[in-house]
């Protein structure tokens, strides 16, 4: 076959390929008209459009590092972006004053081992929320449980104070407290919701005074029915704590949830502890008017004890492995679809250092083996984990899981104070990327005199909408107003349908605050002549080149 007849048939081919890839894209897009796609509806309570999925770690008793290290690792391959992590201060401060953050047995700073676990965070993308307690035995004359709070509340607004300003732009949720309603929590006393809200109120101050922006977390409530000298029940225990003043001592309430045997759509009950028990602490919430406080979940999940695990060992009930893994996504999937007031689910746990024994309920518990094998828990929540880092159409605050942030990034309170918290940097060179599917991309920023500038690209190219600089990089300049005020701008559209990344970099030239409040996704134009441009164009190329050889060849005759 001649070279001018291999052309034409080259040229007939592209046609027929081309005019077949546009149908079927009109095709979908005729689909897609039937079927829209959902909108996704800002969540406007502050600290719930976020990645959902946390767990609880134990990394203060690991000796090796490369343990905390692939513990982590496994942690961030799994979608899970925050780390509950326990900071005692009985190992931190071992005696009064500055010079008890010093181990002469040891000769080494007692900050050295947490600041190794903090920077491990920091690489991996995961944000600690800190847990505060288990004062030292200098701070209290009767030491027959180490878990009492101290003589002295202001000692311990003190080692809060130290540890804030110790990791200020590291970490940035506090948890005060554990368990505080129950004993040996509060210690050879009864349960006292009045010392509570004291201290509660001592450490925020102090918290606050180190770091302005820090976020606090109440003490986690223990589930509990039982009414008596050593416990109080978790709802009774809460009432009093509104009453006390509470509410304004701290920003997000957290909760134990456990399932026990019951699967996550059982219903609340004042008398049943289950996962649905939360309902009844929002109701108490709401009565109190603490209706735009988010609820971060603690200690969440289901036991899996063997069956033949003695009955009264079985304090969380217990479940198969299959309905474990099944349960805990099924909970979360639901909390955010019907409760605007979810956050964080901190799965109980993650994975312990070998100091929890086989014999022991609390072992059955585990994301991951001892040994680092991942159980169907881990698995399932890695699958789960996937679809959350793309964000369809609709508007999103500026912590939603599509939006990942280099480790220079924190929130701080919306200075206009309505809407979601920012997200703010004001180191050069720090990056954001937001991973979504659709034609177009807002972002929601903070203008103002003050404000920064961001190198914009969106799958590696530069940005059809923004002004370019000398070097022709797109740039968005923050400063676009003569006062503080968040708008909208437009950084991309007209893109074909498909996944997408835009990726945020402050401009190194001029250093200054960066803050995003959250960003928009408009939905693809695919019906468009630009949405088929690819197979459309194939059909000219085709033309052209079955026409040009017809040409020659007749010229040639």
């Amino acid at each position: 076959m001649s070279s001018t007849r291999w052309l034409k048939l080259l040229g007939v081919l592209l046609i027929v390929v081309s005019v077949l890839l546009a149908a079927a894209e009109f095709g979908l897009d005729r689909l897609s008209q039937r079927n829209p796609i959902s909108y996704h509806q800002l969540r406007t309570i502050p600290f719930t459009d976020v990645n959902p999925y946390g767990a609880n770690f134990f990394l203060q008793g690991e000796v090796e590092h490369w343990k905390i290290d692939k513990t982590m690792q496994m942690a961030r391959d799994a979608g899970i972006k925050w780390m509950k992590q326990h900071f005692p201060w009985e190992e931190i401060q071992l005696s009064p004053g500055r010079d008890g953050y010093w181990d002469p047995r040891l000769n080494r700073n007692t900050w050295d081992k947490y600041d190794f676990i903090v920077e491990t965070a920091r690489k991996y993308g995961l944000n600690i929320i800190a847990r505060l307690d288990r004062p030292p035995a200098w701070t209290r004359q009767d030491n027959r449980r180490p878990e009492a709070p101290p003589d002295d509340f202001n000692a311990y607004g003190d080692f809060v104070y130290d540890f804030v300003s110790r990791y200020k732009g590291k970490i940035g949720y506090l948890q005060i407290w554990n368990e505080p309603n129950i004993y040996p929590e509060w210690g050879e006393r009864s349960p006292n919701p009045a010392g509570y809200v004291e201290l509660l109120r001592i450490a925020s101050h102090r918290a606050r005074e180190a770091d302005p922006n820090i976020v606090i977390l109440s003490a986690p409530l223990a589930q509990t029915l039982e009414v008596s000298q050593r416990n109080m029940a978790d709802l009774d225990y809460l009432e009093r704590m509104y009453e006390l003043g509470a509410r304004q001592y701290f920003d997000i309430m957290f909760v134990n949830a456990y399932g026990f045997a019951f699967p996550p759509e059982d219903p609340p009950d004042p008398n049943r502890l289950n996962f649905q028990r939360v309902l009844l602490l929002r109701q108490i919430m709401e009565k109190n008017g603490d209706t735009n406080k988010a609820v971060w979940f603690n200690e969440f999940g289901w036991n899996t004890a063997p069956a033949d695990f003695p009955p009264e060992k079985l304090l969380w009930a217990r479940v198969d492995e299959e309905k474990q893994a099944a349960y805990t996504v099924q909970a979360i999937q639901m909390a955010r679809e019907q409760w605007p007031w979810a956050g964080v689910f901190s799965i109980w746990y993650f994975r312990q250092a070998g100091n929890i024994l086989p014999d022991q309920p609390e072992y059955y518990f585990r994301m991951v083996d001892v040994g680092f094998t991942p159980r169907p828990l881990y698995n399932r929540v890695r699958e789960a984990t996937q679809e959350l880092r793309k964000a369809g159409p609709g508007e999103y605050g500026p912590d939603n899981p599509a939006a990942d942030y280099s480790a220079g990034w924190r929130d701080r309170p919306n200075p206009l104070g309505a809407g979601p918290w920012l997200k703010e940097t004001g180191k050069a060179g720090e990056s954001a990327t937001i991973t979504f599917q659709g034609g177009g991309i807002l972002l929601r920023v903070l203008s103002g005199p003050a404000a920064g500038r961001l190198y914009a690209t969106i799958d590696g190219h530069e940005t059809n909408l923004l002004p370019r600089d000398r070097e022709g990089r797109s740039l968005l300049d923050l400063n676009l107003t003569g006062q503080p005020e968040i708008v909208e701008v437009q950084v991309a559209s007209g893109l074909n349908p498909g996944v997408h990344v835009l990726r945020l970099s402050v401009a190194d030239d001029q250093p200054a605050q960066v803050a995003l409040g959250g960003f928009k996704v408009t939905s693809p134009t695919s019906s468009s002549l630009l949405g088929y441009w690819p197979s459309v164009g194939g059909v000219l190329v085709g033309l052209a080149l079955f026409a040009g050889v017809t040409f020659a060849g007749r010229r040639r005759r």
